[in-house]
């Protein structure tokens, strides 16, 4: 009998115990829908009209306490201090109501609105800077302000990343930015390395003013086609920028319709065939021109304007120089960026002059100030 009676005891507190866990529960569940409820509508709140509402219910749980006789907490520093540790419920203790009155709006009042509209401002603010990096990604931030950076129009999986890797392989490089831009619906595929501007049209007039293009200080067009290229590169040079143009072409025949017309712009075309001869004639070239060409393997090409207040000297003089002071070789001397006045390997009497570009051969990047061009 007792047996019987010890057990239904315990299958009765069983069932209690189950009914207060639930009620915890419901209880629980309420408390977070409620949270997250207003949570969401002070997210659709205006900055202006979530702070007011702040701003409002700061003051008004003062007044209150004024009222409650808390004078301990009526002063600004010791109020604000108390009012952010009790709705952020860290809850020092160092300042706590005195009185019933003050206790029972501090637990009713003043913790429950305080948590709430903190929790809208720090949601709010988050939202704001997620959306910010999100736009980021999705190349839709404006970079019209940037200067002196490097534009990159188009994406090609299998050589973009590539060609960014050479670019900050030169690590005696000015240090630029670069933009990465595309048609393609994507996020920023390499956030690490560059920014990114994403357009439905990179011919677009606002969409190459989003670049920053007229303030850039260099641009590299390589797109899907030659067609695509062309049209980019006549939409880059109508907006009269300063920045030095590369564009690349399957078709030489491109070429020469673009420089026709924008002689200023530096045009690339498919060397392959050029390479495989040169292998086939002079085996190992390829080598040659692999290393010539990247930042990430030994000795690399690079140019060097040659200062306007130079008094000139001699190539020989020249070549000698560098190979003395730099250990670099010198290539040749250009009188222009473009053009047809690059002169490889001249005679050793031929004069390099002020304005005039210098290609040499080095380790690694030599900028201009560190030349002693005094000594020649």
């Amino acid at each position: 009998m007792c047996y019987y009676r010890a057990l239904v005891i315990y299958q009765t507190s069983l069932g209690l115990a189950d009914f207060w866990t639930m009620h915890g529960r419901v209880n629980l569940s309420f408390l977070k829908s409620t949270l997250r409820f207003f949570h969401h509508q002070f997210l659709k709140l205006s900055w202006l009209a979530l702070l007011m509402v702040l701003l409002g219910h700061v003051i008004f749980s003062w007044v209150l306490m004024w009222l409650a006789g808390e004078s301990a907490l009526l002063p600004f520093d010791r109020w604000f201090y108390f009012y952010i540790t009790t709705s952020t419920t860290v809850g020092y203790g160092d300042l706590s109501p005195g009185s019933g009155a003050g206790r029972i709006l501090a637990a009713l009042f003043i913790l429950p609105g305080g948590v709430v509209l903190l929790a809208g401002v720090l949601g709010k603010l988050s939202s704001f800077f997620l959306g910010v990096w999100r736009r980021g990604m999705q190349g839709r931030g404006d970079f019209s302000g940037l200067e002196n950076h490097i534009v990159i129009f188009g994406w090609k999986r299998n050589h973009t990343p590539k060609m960014v890797d050479l670019i900050f392989g030169d690590n005696r490089r000015e240090n630029r930015k670069v933009l990465l831009c595309t048609s393609q619906e994507m996020d920023n595929p390499l956030p690490e390395k560059v920014l990114f501007a994403q357009g439905e049209s990179l011919t677009d007039h606002s969409f190459i003013q989003r670049t920053g293009v007229g303030n850039a200080a260099r641009v590299i067009v390589f797109r899907d086609s030659d067609d695509q290229t062309l049209a980019t590169c006549l939409g880059i040079a109508a907006t009269k920028t300063k920045a030095h143009i590369v564009a690349w072409f399957d078709n030489v025949q491109m070429v020469g319709l673009l420089q026709s017309h924008c002689p200023q712009i530096e045009c690339h075309s498919n060397i392959s065939m050029e390479l495989l001869v040169r292998s086939a004639q002079d085996p190992g070239s390829s080598r040659i021109q692999q290393q010539l060409l990247s930042t990430l393997i030994g000795p690399t090409q690079y140019s060097v304007p040659v200062p306007e207040e130079f008094g000139g000297t001699t190539f020989g003089r020249l070549l000698a120089f560098f190979k003395a002071d730099h250990e670099a070789i010198v290539l040749g001397v250009a009188g222009s960026a473009t053009g047809n006045d690059l002169r490889l390997n001249p005679p050793g009497n031929h004069r390099v002059e002020a304005g005039q570009i210098v290609y040499y051969m080095a380790e690694q990047r030599i900028h201009g100030n560190e030349i002693q061009w005094e000594q020649l």
